[in-house]
């Protein structure tokens, strides 16, 4: 059974040498990143769970909770997630155990449009990242794939929008990947905070 109560307190080797925060953050935050290879190792049923557990208790306005997550886990299954995810993309994810697309409701109950559905859901998917860190998984939001194929395939209605699918499994050996992956195969960087963050209003 895996430690669902997990604490970070140390960065991970990939992340030191290629990380480094403007401030002080917990170590979790920056020891998430998106991965390429996968190993063949499967993703256990309970772990599975929690990192959905963990996105369905991100915050959304007036708690309308818009995000639906369609899974695949069986060879069945992934199989029909393969036929709708872009060529470069199935290079890798192919590996993964675990294909889960991320959607979202449209409209309220009451009818009414929900502007904030994607917002609600992208926060759903960070919350389902930072957890499957935490159990030693790593994760990979996909954008490159046929949305119409996917809606098809996967019966969904209307009022649903598609807006990625991740990749979700543990890390496997870089060097099985296209050369071209293999240097990429890093944690990244991130924008200075004062290219993003801004008081009071924009500056250029």
């Amino acid at each position: 059974m895996s430690n669902h109560i997990s604490v970070v307190t140390e960065f991970a080797p990939e992340v030191q040498s290629n990380r480094k925060s403007e401030f002080p953050v917990n170590p979790l935050f920056l020891n998430r990143w998106s991965p390429r290879a996968y190993s063949e190792r499967k993703v256990s049923d309970e772990d599975l769970n929690t990192i959905l557990e963990a996105a369905h208790w991100a915050p959304s306005a007036s708690n309308d909770q818009p995000w639906r997550f369609i899974v695949a886990k069986t060879q069945e299954q992934l199989g029909i997630f393969h036929q709708f995810v872009n060529e470069f993309n199935m290079v890798w994810a192919s590996k993964a155990p675990v294909l889960i697309v991320v959607a979202s409701k449209k409209v309220r109950g009451n009818g009414d449009p929900n502007v904030a559905h994607a917002f609600d859901s992208g926060t759903a998917w960070g919350s389902l990242a930072l957890q499957a860190t935490l159990l030693g998984l790593v994760t990979h939001a996909m954008g490159g794939f046929d949305r119409e194929k996917a809606r098809q395939l996967l019966n969904v209605p209307d009022e649903l929008e598609l807006h990625a699918v991740i990749a979700v499994g543990y890390l496997g050996d870089k060097s099985k990947l296209p050369e071209a992956l293999q240097a990429r195969e890093l944690p990244n960087g991130r924008l200075p905070l004062s290219e993003v963050v801004f008081e009071g209003t924009i500056t250029k």
